[in-house]
């Protein structure tokens, strides 16, 4: 390990290393600086930018064996806490969070004031692991707000693992050389510092930009899915993911059933209280929808006053889906912007257990239930007829959800022993 270390100090000056870790991460600072300039809406590439500046401006005051001016190096050490605090404040103006300044400065703050205690001088033990437990605080704040608005984007899991293990590489290997060589962390600290730097700077540029790459991607694909006024997937989302819904139920022999929403007298709301008030009527629905299904339900807004749900549950489980949310709808719609609209649903449903290729069949099924619904007096749910064969493949589901179905049936499959075979013949 030595002859190495020598070896690698043989061929790296200090100097021209700490220079170019200045030069790596000052150009990544002023190319993030740089693209925010072209996307002014994300602000956070300015956070992470002038991050990178000031990382570059404590790394040169830090390392460089002959400064132009000198400070304590408290200073420049606090520098590097500032701009760990500036990143993890970038994260989550990222995600649309409020920033805490205080919180991304106080690391600095706190670091200045406990520099002056006694036993905690330049390059003593407890000042190193002081300076690193701060940095790898600010490295769990970072990990967490990138895991908490872990979506199905590849740049979540990407960055909520490698934001640590960078924090990691950067700061975690000069400890463990104070710790365990001190001989070869007095001689070359700042060597693997500078590496480990410019890794920590390049890997983490690389993330910001894959995020904001990503954000574009996420925010063009939900326009063209979304329902602008409502927020709830449009007609061609839907019927694109209902149909998947369909086909994996059916094809497992299980149930999908559909239903559609019509708002009663809604052309009347927009008449009597204007086309405003008919938006807000729209937008209570979606929520109040939104609010009465699960997450692996699918709900979506066809056109106009009509809406559409899909969920994985035969018939008797979208009966209590539909009368849970008629009953909140009818409570949601009595005020809207604090008019007496007294707005109302009525709901048509239909229940498939076949793998199909296309919704059609089961939409027009809906349909007329729902105006079955309709005609008998609105504000309530009706269901289609039944498809046929539908009874015995409800019988089929049921007797896969009864308790200990699916073990008997993996006992049935599994081979019999030679005994228990000659004592069955």
């Amino acid at each position: 390990m030595l002859a190495a270390t020598d070896y690698q100090q043989g061929l790296l000056d200090v100097p021209t290393l700490v220079f170019v870790a200045v030069c790596i991460v000052g150009f990544l600072g002023l190319l993030l600086i740089t693209t925010w300039l072209q996307q002014r809406d994300v602000r956070a590439l300015a956070w992470w930018g002038s991050a990178y500046l000031i990382g570059a401006a404590a790394i040169a005051l830090w390392g460089a064996p002959d400064p132009w001016f000198k400070l304590p190096p408290d200073i420049a050490e606090a520098m590097i806490f500032i701009a760990c605090g500036m990143i993890w404040s970038g994260v989550r103006l990222f995600h649309g969070w409020p920033l805490w300044p205080l919180a991304a400065l106080s690391g600095a703050a706190l670091w200045l004031m406990l520099c002056q205690l006694e036993g905690l001088e330049t390059g003593t033990q407890a000042r190193i692991g002081l300076g690193a437990a701060v940095i790898g605080i600010y490295g769990v704040f970072i990990a967490f707000e990138l895991l908490r608005e872990r979506r199905k984007a590849f740049y979540s899991r990407t960055a909520a693992v490698l934001v640590p293990c960078l924090y990691a590489a950067m700061f975690m290997v000069p400890i463990g050389m104070r710790t365990f060589a001190p001989d070869v962390f007095a001689a070359h600290w700042v060597t693997v510092f500078a590496l480990a730097s410019i890794v920590y700077a390049l890997g983490t540029a690389y993330i910001v930009l894959v995020m904001v790459k990503d954000s574009h991607v996420q925010f063009y694909r939900k326009a063209a899915t979304t329902d602008a006024l409502t927020g709830l997937l449009n007609r061609r989302a839907f019927i694109d993911t209902a149909t998947k819904m369909q086909a994996a139920q059916g094809a497992r022999g299980e149930p999908v059933t559909l239903l559609m929403f019509d708002l009663d007298h809604f052309k009347s709301v927009n008449d009597r209280f204007g086309h405003a008030t008919g938006d807000s009527v729209l937008k209570v629905f979606a929520q109040t929808a939104l609010g009465s299904v699960r997450g692996t339900d699918i709900v979506a807004r066809l056109g106009g006053e009509e809406f559409v749900a899909m969920v994985p549950e035969h018939m008797d489980g979208a009966r209590h889906v539909a009368e849970r949310l008629r009953a909140a709808y009818e409570i949601a719609g009595l005020m809207v912007d604090d008019i007496a609209v007294g707005s109302t649903v009525s709901i048509g449903m239909a229940t498939s257990y076949k793998a199909v290729p296309d919704l059609d069949a089961l939409l027009l099924r809906a349909d007329e239930a729902l105006y079955l619904a309709k005609r008998e007096g609105r504000n309530r749910y009706r269901c289609a007829e039944e498809e046929p064969d539908a009874a015995q493949a409800r019988a089929l589901a049921g007797e896969r959800e009864k308790p200990g179905t699916a073990l008997r049936r993996f006992i049935a499959r599994r081979p019999k022993s030679a005994a228990a075979a000659a004592a069955t013949r």
